[in-house]
């Protein structure tokens, strides 16, 4: 039987060779702490677009300065950001796969120290370090964070006019897909999860109330990509905590989302709380399923999915559209080619011209 993981797959406008995407992998490598993508972007996310995935999807890129991880992460609210991202997307154009953007803002979980290089500090930096005071849904903490100040009405809106410009300049710079970061604890999320939210107006309460501000991001998302980008949203599908959000919230908002405008779901699972997850191989994969099944919408499966057969396996049983993968993919950028040479799918176009000779 041929492989289903190597069948094309059309989502909104733009249709993908494969079904086998890059998830977006933080890099904490801008070193001028300016946002602005540099040649470490250009060559890891191109090495990744050598390999013979379909889509690359950038790191978590922030729609504000505020909205950053960490000082060192990419942007994407000013022209010279724009116009670094134009040079990345040409080049992952050249080597034959779609590039994807992930729009984020980090909400609470905003000016943290990178994972490494920092002495050994972790939390939010302080003002002296070039750090700045988080925003949220409330003024409730991450655990071993700094409590955020709750967004007002006007700072709302700030948040919905500032995704919907940085759609503006990630269609301006030529990417095909656009993921609004909803997902591991990220503002959306934190509007999202009653964990973090606890407003008593109409952005908190009930799941609509909740989901309100995320709406209101898709809705401007949609408008901007208008047909030239798919519009993805990257859920966590549950905060793995009794009373926090799930994967029937995820499924129902998934719902709504599909119907004002978003292609695809890329069901990720966890970070807005300490939790004990059960990690293992594939150990999301039955979220994506869920999610799929009861919304009736196009879904990624992601979590330690490494070997070929296990990938071949989500897909032609039905319980994704398709995977995303990320360890396994910085280990070997080469991944998806390996995958098809093991499924008997390998063909030239996943190979680029000067590596054609490695097929054989």
């Amino acid at each position: 039987m041929p492989s289903q993981l190597f069948t094309p797959i059309t989502l909104g406008p733009i249709a993908f060779a494969n079904r086998v995407f890059i998830a977006p992998m933080c890099q904490y490598a801008v070193e001028k702490r300016d946002g602005v993508p540099t040649d470490w972007h250009l060559v890891h996310l191109g090495s990744l677009a050598s390999g013979g995935a379909a889509l690359v999807i950038t790191e978590a890129t922030a729609v504000s300065p505020e909205g950053r991880i960490s000082p060192e992460d990419t942007g994407i609210w000013n022209d010279e950001q724009k116009d670094a991202w134009a040079r990345i997307v040409g080049f992952v154009h050249e080597r034959g796969a779609k590039a994807g953007i992930q729009l984020q803002h980090a909400g609470r979980k905003a000016s943290t120290f990178r994972p490494w290089g920092a002495g050994g500090r972790h939390g939010t930096v302080p003002a002296a370090d070039g750090g700045w005071a988080p925003l949220g849904p409330s003024a409730v903490a991450y655990p071993g964070y700094d409590t955020p100040q709750a967004l007002d009405a006007s700072g709302i809106d700030k948040v919905v006019a500032d995704f919907a410009a940085a759609a503006r300049r990630a269609l301006d710079a030529g990417f095909d897909v656009l993921e609004l970061h909803a997902a591991h604890g990220y503002l959306l999320h934190q509007f999202l999860s009653p964990l973090s939210n606890t407003r008593d107006d109409e952005y908190g309460g009930s799941l609509e109330n909740r989901a309100r501000l995320l709406m209101r991001v898709v809705d401007a998302v949609t408008d901007a990509a208008a047909g030239r980008a798919a519009v993805f949203v990257r859920f966590s599908a549950t905060d793995w905590v009794e009373g926090g959000w799930n994967e029937a919230d995820t499924a129902t908002v998934a719902r709504w989302a599909r119907d004002a405008g978003a292609d695809f779901f890329d069901v990720s699972t966890g970070g807005n709380a300490h939790a004990d997850i059960p990690v293992g191989p594939g150990y999301q994969v039955r979220f994506a399923h869920y999610v799929r099944s009861l919304a009736e919408v196009p879904v990624g499966a992601v979590g330690i999915i490494t070997d070929a057969a296990q990938a071949e396996q989500i897909v032609a049983s039905g319980q994704a559209d398709a995977v995303l993968i990320a360890r396994e993919a910085l280990r070997d950028p080469h991944t998806p080619q390996r995958w098809a040479r093991e499924l008997g799918a390998d063909a030239p176009e996943l190979w680029q011209p000067q590596y054609i000779r490695a097929r054989r």
